[in-house]
C-alpha cells in the first residue's frame, strides 16, 4: 500500500463495523473494550496492517507513551532470572498496549529520583516503573507528590506509607505454603535460612514461616539463621542451622539461598548417610528445575499484566480506586529435594 493510501483509524473503525473511539479503545486501553469486539478489530488492524501515527497522537494528546523502569543492581545469576523474567513480561504487555519501555540505571534512589526529573524534562516519559522497593524509599513518595503516574513491584513497607498503586507477590503465603508441605512431611524442627534483618521482602517471607509453625502448635521450634542472597552464603547459613542434629528441613529466602544450602546438606549425608534433610526455596528458577528444587512460584507475568494496567488507567485518568494494591499469590512447585521424614 502506497504512502498516500496506508490504511485511517477511519478505515479500521468502518471495516470492523465499530465507532473511532472503540478503536482507539483497543489500541490505548483495551481492557475496557468486549473481548469479542477487541478481537474483532485487531484482527482489522492485522489484516489492512495498519499502523498509529504515533508522531501525531503525541503532539495531540502529549504523550509519549513510553514508561521508564530503573534496572536494580546486577544480581547473581540465579535471582537475576525473576527480574529478567519479570523485564521480558513487562515489555511484551507494555507493547500489546501501544507502550515502550525505556531502561536506565542509577546507583542510588537519589539518582534515580535525578534521572526521573531528567527523563521528565527530556523525553516526556509518560510514568515509571519501580522494580523494587524497600523500607524508607524515597523514590515513592517523590513519585507521588509530584503527579507522576507509576506502579511498584512491591509494597511499601513502612507504616503509614502513601497508599501508592502497586503489584506483589505474596511471598508470606508462599512460605507458609513451602513450611506446611514440610510439616506435613512429618518434618518437625525445621530451620528459615533468610535475609539480613530489615528487608521487607525478607521479613514477610520469615513472617509466612514463622505463622505455619505457629498454626501447627510449634512457634519456638523454629531455627532462623541469616544471611546475604547468595549461594556462598546460603551455604554458610546451612552449615550453621544443621549444627543441630534435630533440624530436619530448610525452608530458604530464595532459591540462590537453596543452593547453597544444598551444598551443605550434601557435605551432612556424607557424614551421616542416615540424616535426610529437606530442602525448599522461593522463585521457582530454571536451575531449581534443573536441580530438582521444591521452590515457590512467581507468577511475574500476572504482576506485569496487572502493573501495566494500573499505570496505564492513570496516564489516561481512568479511575484506579478499584485494586490499586494488588497481591497476588504464589504456588509452591514439588520437587524431589522435600522428602518425607521416615
Amino acid at each position: 500500500m502506497t504512502e498516500d493510501r496506508r490504511p485511517t483509524l477511519t478505515t479500521v473503525a468502518q471495516r470492523a463495523q465499530v465507532s473511532r473511539q472503540t478503536v482507539s479503545n483497543v489500541l490505548n486501553t483495551p481492557e475496557i473494550v468486549r473481548p469479542e469486539t477487541r478481537e474483532r478489530v485487531l484482527r482489522v488492524i492485522a489484516e489492512l496492517d495498519y499502523r498509529p501515527n504515533v508522531a501525531a497522537r503525541q503532539l495531540r494528546t502529549r504523550r509519549s507513551s513510553v514508561l521508564g523502569l530503573c534496572v536494580p543492581p546486577a544480581a547473581d545469576g540465579i535471582s537475576g532470572q525473576v527480574l529478567d523474567r519479570f523485564l521480558h513480561a513487562l515489555t511484551e504487555e507494555a507493547q500489546r498496549g501501544g507502550l515502550r519501555i525505556m531502561l536506565f540505571t542509577a546507583p542510588d534512589d537519589e539518582a534515580e529520583i535525578r534521572e526521573y526529573e531528567n527523563l521528565r524534562a527530556t523525553t516526556g516519559v509518560d510514568g515509571f516503573v519501580l522494580a523494587n522497593t524497600h523500607p524508607r524509599d524515597p523514590r515513592t513518595a517523590w513519585l507521588a507528590a509530584h503527579g507522576v503516574p507509576f506502579v511498584s513491584f512491591g509494597r511499601p513497607w513502612d507504616r503509614g506509607a502513601s497508599s501508592h498503586p502497586w503489584v506483589d507477590i505474596d511471598g508470606r503465603e508462599g512460605t507458609r505454603a513451602a513450611t506446611r508441605h514440610l510439616l506435613d512431611a512429618g518434618h518437625r524442627r525445621i530451620a528459615f535460612l533468610g535475609w539480613p534483618e530489615g528487608s521487607g521482602v525478607g521479613d514477610d517471607r520469615l513472617a509466612g514461616f514463622l505463622a505455619a509453625l505457629d498454626a501447627a502448635g510449634l512457634g519456638p521450634g523454629g531455627v532462623v539463621e541469616r544471611c546475604e542472597d547468595g549461594v556462598p552464603e546460603g551455604e554458610a547459613a546451612a552449615r550453621r542451622a544443621l549444627v543441630r542434629d534435630d533440624v530436619t528441613a530448610l525452608v530458604c529466602v530464595s532459591d540462590s539461598v537453596a543452593l547453597g544450602a544444598m551444598t551443605a546438606v550434601r557435605e551432612a549425608d556424607l557424614a551421616d548417610p542416615a540424616r535426610i534433610v529437606a530442602i525448599s526455596g522461593f522463585d521457582d528458577t530454571p536451575v531449581a528445575a534443573a536441580v530438582g528444587l521444591t521452590s515457590v512460584a512467581q507468577p511475574v507475568e500476572d504482576v506485569a499484566a496487572r502493573a501495566v494496567a494500573l499505570v496505564r488507567a492513570q496516564i489516561h485518568g481512568d479511575p484506579v480506586d478499584t485494586d490499586r494494591q494488588v497481591l497476588i499469590e504464589p504456588r509452591l512447585v514439588v520437587r524431589a529435594t522435600s522428602p518425607a521424614r521416615h
